[in-house]
């Protein structure tokens, strides 16, 4: 009797040990493809990016601010003259480096009556951080900008509104339970919770095993980001009584729209606060007018199947991109490429801004 209880005991205990061994694994994997995907830098690529100079007439004002941890923050002020109606700070996307694919935005709305104070996130391009660590550092990193604004004493006190795309559009939503005082948000391409961009791309690779790494995700996210982590768009929208639009395609395949749109309308459709900008087969960066730029990238396939070496191979590679960069600053319409964006979408965004910080 006592030699099955011990067996019993000692089969148990194995039993537990395993199951410690595989909730530790799958933690460790978790992290592991975590940090892959999402901590890392970014820097915006030089052949296509935007200058100043490519948008006569604006200005800008350099500053630096810190962030949660120390770190260093590289922020412009954008403004076209002066008697400005209000400032638009400005969070960017995921992944191609900081604020510079969104001057061309910051030039239409400095154009149309409003400061644009524009950011690089930890980790992105001019700001210091070896990655970006994860995604609730958007929410951080943007937290600290509006406080800068609102406090260094080196902008005019105006009212405050928010413009976010993507990762952006989720740190402009959830940041409202820091800052109720914001007048007015624009949301274009956001997901409601920082798990949702993992579980939307988890999904495309590995299915519906991605759930087994979800509660892990989050649990990491609430290790290195406290509050933040579990902080939403939705929590930000409860704190708050800022007007909101939301805007997105229902063909976005990064963050489709049941991350997003969706939960925010059937909460909030009838609610007076909330504007809905429904698009059907614009994609995920539908901010610019496609019509150049699809075709320069028409043009730019064309090109490929010309190359006399296999441009996908290792060996390749450096070769390739100088052959690619040199291809652009060759044949790129800088001004057609700098001054392709949806103005009728802009002036949407413009009027619902006016109508709030009055």
């Amino acid at each position: 009797m006592k030699i099955k209880s011990k067996k019993k005991k000692i089969f148990f205990i194995v039993l537990f040990i395993a199951a410690v061994l595989i909730i530790a694994g799958d933690w460790a994997l978790s992290v592991m493809v975590y940090n892959e995907n999402f901590n890392q830098r970014f820097e915006s690529y030089k052949p296509l990016m935007l200058y100043v100079d490519d948008f006569d007439g604006l200005q800008r004002t350099r500053y630096e601010f810190t962030s949660n941890k120390g770190q260093k923050l590289a922020g412009y002020m954008y403004s076209w003259g002066e008697n400005q109606r209000g400032i638009i700070v400005m969070a960017h996307g995921f992944g191609g480096g900081g604020h510079n694919s969104y001057m061309d935005c910051a030039n239409y709305f400095a154009r149309h009556g409003y400061y644009v104070f524009a950011y690089d996130a930890t980790g992105n391009d001019e700001s210091e951080g070896e990655g970006v660590g994860g995604l609730p550092q958007g929410v951080i990193d943007l937290d600290y900008a509006v406080a800068f604004v609102e406090e260094s004493g080196n902008f005019p006190s105006l009212p405050i509104v928010l413009f976010g795309h993507s990762w952006g559009g989720y740190s402009v939503c959830s940041v409202l339970t820091y800052h109720p005082e914001v007048k007015a948000v624009i949301a274009c391409s956001g997901f409601n919770s920082s798990p949702n961009l993992f579980e939307a791309e988890g999904k495309k690779q590995i299915g519906d095993g991605i759930y087994l790494m979800l509660p892990f995700v989050k649990l990491h996210e609430r290790i290195q980001y406290g509050g933040y982590a579990s902080n939403t768009a939705l929590d930000g929208f409860s704190k708050s009584n800022a007007a909101v639009m939301i805007v997105h395609s229902f063909d976005d395949e990064v963050v489709p729209v049941e991350y997003g749109y969706e939960i925010y309308y059937e909460k909030y459709q009838n609610d007076s606060r909330f504007s809905f900008i429904p698009f059907e087969n614009k994609g995920h960066n539908y901010l610019n007018d496609d019509i150049y730029r699809n075709k320069f990238n028409a043009e730019f396939d064309k090109w490929l199947k010309t190359l006399d070496y296999d441009y996908n191979t290792a060996e390749n590679k450096e070769r390739f991109l100088e052959d690619k960069a040199d291809y652009i600053y060759k044949n790129l319409d800088r001004e057609k490429w700098c001054n392709s964006l949806d103005t009728k979408l802009f002036e949407n965004f413009v009027d619902f801004y006016d109508e709030h910080v009055y």
